[in-house]
């Protein structure tokens, strides 16, 4: 690989979860850490601006090669600037199932997006799977105090009491990257659980 791949993250953990999925995947691979947490805090507050997307484009089109907006939220407009979203290859994934889906949200700012996608990905696979939204934003102060063992655990005790109530979901989908440690507490949960950054990582650096 002869350019490194850019990261847009909205969160300083994310550093070191896609260091360690590099390290697992692609040793050799050189990542550029971008970390603008000021940028999910303004479209939190204030919605999608013209002046923030201006802000992701300038930042997207000067990266030396491809770049992976890391934040669900913010995918939208960095995609629309040349990126990668982290939830594509996911929902892509998601769109090949054969039944009910579970699409979980940590932020209400992150469920326009996220069903919107995952809509596109369903139209395109052909496959007319029902969508229900879980949105889980009473967790968020957890991740944001650096809580992530407990905000994980939360979002997987509430997935766990939504599958229960309605077993007929084939497949959950954990929207955003701050929520993929919650997999492995969901192992034996029922339907197959996706999260975001791994496919993601492993699609970006085939292109870079």
């Amino acid at each position: 690989m002869t350019q490194p791949l850019t990261l847009l993250h909205s969160a300083e953990v994310h550093r070191r979860t896609f260091d360690v999925l590099r390290d697992a995947i692609a040793p050799m691979a050189r990542l550029d850490h971008q970390v603008r947490s000021d940028w999910l805090a303004r479209a939190r507050n204030e919605g999608m601006t013209r002046q923030l997307a201006a802000e992701i484009r300038k930042a997207v089109t000067a990266a030396p090669g491809p770049v992976l907006c890391t934040c669900t939220t913010l995918g939208e407009a960095a995609a629309e600037a040349g990126a990668i979203r982290i939830d594509q290859p996911m929902m892509a994934a998601a769109a090949q199932s054969d039944g009910r889906i579970l699409l979980v949200c940590a932020l209400k700012t992150s469920v326009a997006p996220s069903r919107a996608l995952l809509q596109t990905c369903l139209d395109t696979a052909g496959t007319g799977s029902p969508v229900t939204v879980l949105v889980l934003e009473e967790f968020w102060p957890l991740f944001e105090a650096g809580q992530t063992a407990n905000f994980c655990a939360a979002i997987a005790a509430a997935v766990i009491e939504a599958v229960q109530a309605r077993p007929d979901f084939r497949t959950v989908v954990l929207a955003q990257a701050s929520m993929a440690e919650a997999v492995h507490l969901l192992d034996g949960v029922g339907p197959r659980v996706l999260a975001a950054p791994e496919p993601a990582l492993r699609h970006a650096l085939s292109l870079a």
